[in-house]
Order: structure tokens, then C-alpha cells, then sequence
């Protein structure tokens, strides 16, 4: 058993990992280093060449810690579904798609309601406060749609929509000054790409955990 799990959770995590690699070098990474032009207060950005964008997206040392994380971050997210899937029962690859945008909620659509996704540039709230805000809103989350999806009774489903909701009503972190030299129009590009990425991740990875583990399973 530890053996299907291991193995289902390491070869979908390195296939969502290379995965979220490819789309992130793409459609994230040049919003970076379009933001870091203002973070670094230069009055008028610098027009970028279709080579120079080349070239940025091609930043060996940035690349590689892209992928790095992304793969770490795809076996450990993997090991986790697997092994809810383990605990829950028979799943296929479409059970795991939809294990899949569990964990998309979960880990990035409730935390991003009060706390979306950050550019260089942007004031932001002191990281311990943000941390722990972004640890009870995931477990909350976590708790809320487990009880949604799995406990029957009209209590449990309002609990975990309580559960749900309790976060963002005690309100995320954030700094007391706003501003920034990031434009406003560059900031909701960056949010919607970071979550269309984070959400086409979560998808592969559940699909090809799902896969994986049935296809082991005997």
C-alpha cells in the first residue's frame, strides 16, 4: 500500500510539477519581471522587444527554481491526495479531477479571497500575520468542504459552510498603507493568470494521482 501511494504521489507530483513549470515560465514569470521594473522606481518602464521577453523567460536560474518548487510542491501535494485517497475509497482519474479542485479551493481560491497572489512592488501585511492567516483559512476551508461533501444532516452542511466562511469574516491581514508602484491593471492580470495557473495545476495533479493510484490499486 505505502508503495502505490509513494509511487502514484511521485510520478504525478513531477508531471504537475513540470507542468505548472511550463505554464508559469509562460504566463506568470514575465508579469514578474514587468513588476519588478516598478519595484525598482523606474519612472517610465523600459518597452520590452519580443527577444527581451525571450530572454527573461528563459533565466536559467529562475527556471530552475520554478521547477524545483513546483515539483517539490507536486509530490507533496500529491502524497496528499493519495493518501486521502487511500482513506476515502475507490477514485479514478475523473474523482481525482474533482479531488483535484477540492485542493484548488482549498489551497489557493479561499486564501486568495482575502490575501490574492502578491507582485514585487505591492505593500503587503507583515508575513507571520499572513502566514497564520492563510494556516486557518486552509484548514477552515479544508474541514468546511469535507463536512459539505462527506457528512450528511443539514447541521454538518451548515457547520462547514460556517467553517467555510469564519475566515474571511474575521478578515485577512493587510497593511495599513496601500499603494504601490505596481499598476492596478498589471496587479489583476497577475492574480487572474497566478490562479488560471495554480487551478490548471491542481487539475493535472489530481487527474494524474487519480490515474495513477487506480491504475496501481490490487
Amino acid at each position: 500500500m505505502f508503495q502505490r501511494i509513494f509511487f502514484a504521489a511521485v510520478v504525478s507530483g513531477v508531471i504537475a510539477g513540470l507542468f505548472a513549470t511550463a505554464v508559469q515560465s509562460v504566463q506568470v514569470i514575465p508579469l514578474i519581471y514587468e513588476a519588478e521594473k516598478y519595484e525598482k522606481r523606474e519612472p517610465v518602464p523600459i518597452p520590452q522587444t519580443h527577444e527581451d521577453h525571450a530572454e527573461e523567460g528563459g533565466d536559467p536560474s529562475r527556471l530552475a527554481l520554478t521547477l524545483v518548487s513546483s515539483v517539490v510542491s507536486g509530490v507533496g501535494f500529491a502524497l496528499l491526495l493519495v493518501g486521502c485517497f487511500a482513506l476515502h475509497g475507490n477514485v479514478d482519474w475523473r474523482r481525482g479531477i474533482l479531488w483535484g479542485v477540492g485542493g484548488f479551493i482549498v489551497f489557493s481560491l479561499a486564501p486568495a479571497v482575502g490575501l490574492p497572489p502578491e507582485l514585487p512592488g505591492v505593500p503587503a501585511a507583515s508575513l507571520p500575520h499572513r502566514q497564520l492567516w492563510w494556516i486557518i483559512t486552509v484548514a477552515a476551508t479544508a474541514a468546511g468542504l469535507a463536512l459539505l461533501a462527506f457528512k450528511p444532516g443539514a447541521v454538518f452542511k451548515a457547520l462547514g459552510a460556517v467553517l467555510i466562511v469564519l475566515p474571511h469574516l474575521i478578515g485577512a491581514p493587510h497593511p495599513e498603507a496601500g499603494g504601490g508602484l505596481v499598476p492596478q491593471a498589471l496587479l489583476e492580470r497577475f492574480i487572474l493568470t497566478a490562479l488560471m495557473a495554480s487551478a490548471a495545476f491542481w487539475v493535472v495533479l489530481g487527474l494524474c494521482a487519480g490515474y495513477f493510484y487506480s491504475r496501481l490499486k490490487g
